[in-house]
């Protein structure tokens, strides 16, 4: 049994006023930076931002999250503003839903939930969509009694997207029916990439996977590097359902570039989970290429929030380039500044010369040694191997046989090379490394 769900466009304009509590010296310091993003993604949800509020306290309030004193503030500014939403920056427990909405007689949402409003305005695909409803559901499940108001309000708006507006909270049955229905959807839909995995491995076609924070430019650089059609705006998780493309690489080779959402500061759990499956492509990548927003003040923050989400699916320790993007909204200072463990290239996705220089990077870190195989000339099929396994450099006719010097793709020849083991020669220099 699906929700019942109402018009999303005949619904009144969200006015919000957002919150942020800040409890400690790491949150001081980074507590304008999260509250700016939360504008952000308040504007992507297409919600006008009225004014945004700070408090300062040693603990969280289990009750009033902020303190009951700063919700009374927070109801005379919401009341002289004609604001009709609070939208906190951390995530709210049922009972603090409960009680702000009670008392400030507007309705309450968390980053949490905002994050996945957008997704849910942002969900095309039957798998996007599933994944979201999934994500949706698994946090309002637990929260049912505090958002009483919030579920009975009429004309839908921020936070009833993707499931709707519905009884929920006296109808947990359907909800954990439903939950269970979504997952097991998608269990279908890990079985099929599983499967599209293994016929890709066999084939021997290598993937790699553009990774990053929101907005750091992945989208574009897919765009500027295969000419795919895709969808490429100035606003938060402007793109959700990855994107795949054959790249070719200057050697003649081709690879597969996917494009992965993009990660964020305290990326809800739920949605961690439901887009596991969708998340998954990143750990099977040979290639990870981490693109980060040069002229973003916050950037070192946002690696490290990369960082922590990659450790979280597994694929920390893979192989990786950082991709400084956005170069050219620097000054040369601050390209001076730019630093990443391991390697790393600094590019502008709108210049060709860069983009030729990131292919190069690319092909030189999926390139082992150098191998040369000598070929009978009728053997189309193994002829073929030869440019899946590895970058052509020379080939040469000698009587009846076809001589190939290769540059190898590590992970290809280690799942192909078997087959071409047999004609591999002595070459008289295969030079090791990138």
């Amino acid at each position: 049994m699906r929700p019942e769900t109402y018009d999303v466009n005949s619904r009144a304009e969200d006015r919000a006023i957002l919150v942020s509590l800040i409890t400690g010296r790491r949150e001081e310091a980074l507590a304008e930076g999260s509250l700016q993003e939360l504008v952000r993604l308040a504007e992507t949800a297409s919600v006008k931002v009225l004014d945004t509020v700070t408090q300062h306290r040693q603990s969280v309030d289990p009750a009033w999250f902020i303190g009951k004193g700063k919700v009374d503030e927070l109801k005379a500014m919401a009341q002289a503003l004609e604001a009709n939403t609070a939208i906190f920056d951390q995530e709210l427990s049922g009972a603090q839903v409960r009680n702000l909405e009670h008392a400030l007689d507007v309705k309450i949402i968390d980053r949490t939930q905002l994050i996945l409003d957008i997704f849910a305005q942002r969900a095309k695909t039957r798998e996007g969509i599933l994944q979201v409803e999934l994500a949706q559901l698994s946090y309002l499940l637990p929260r049912l009694s505090g958002h009483g108001k919030n579920l009975s309000r009429l004309g839908g708006g921020i936070g009833t997207r993707g499931p709707g507006e519905t009884k929920l909270e006296t109808d947990r049955r359907h909800i954990r029916s439903r939950i269970s229905e979504l997952r097991r959807q998608l269990e279908e839909v890990v079985r099929h990439r599983k499967l599209h995995r293994e016929r890709r491995k066999k084939s021997g076609i290598i993937q790699a996977a553009l990774v990053g924070y929101t907005n750091a430019g992945k989208s574009t650089l897919l765009r500027q590097l295969t000419r795919a059609d895709v969808y490429v705006e100035n606003l938060l998780f402007a793109t959700l359902d990855p994107t795949s493309r054959l790249l070719e690489l200057p050697g003649g080779g081709e690879i597969v570039l996917t494009d992965t959402v993009g990660f964020i500061q305290n990326l809800p759990h739920d949605l961690v989970a439901a887009f596991r499956a969708t998340l998954e492509e990143v750990c099977e990548a040979d290639l990870i290429l981490h693109v980060v927003d040069s002229s973003s003040p916050l950037r070192n923050e946002q690696m490290r929030v990369v960082d922590e989400v990659l450790e979280e699916l597994g694929a920390r320790g893979k192989e990786r380039v950082t991709i400084f993007n956005k170069i050219d909204l620097c000054s040369p200072e601050e390209r001076d500044m730019l630093y990443a463990d391991g390697p790393s290239l600094k590019i502008s996705a709108y210049e060709p010369e860069d983009l030729e220089r990131l292919k190069e990077a690319i092909q030189a870190h999926l390139a082992g040694e150098t191998k040369v195989f000598s070929l009978p000339t009728g053997e189309g099929e193994l002829q073929s191997l030869v440019y899946r396994v590895g970058d052509v450099v020379e080939q040469a006719v000698k009587g009846e046989r076809i001589v190939y010097t290769v540059k190898i793709h590590r992970n290809n020849y280690a799942q192909l090379g078997y087959r071409l083991a047999q004609y591999e020669m002595p070459a008289e220099e295969t030079p090791r490394g990138w």
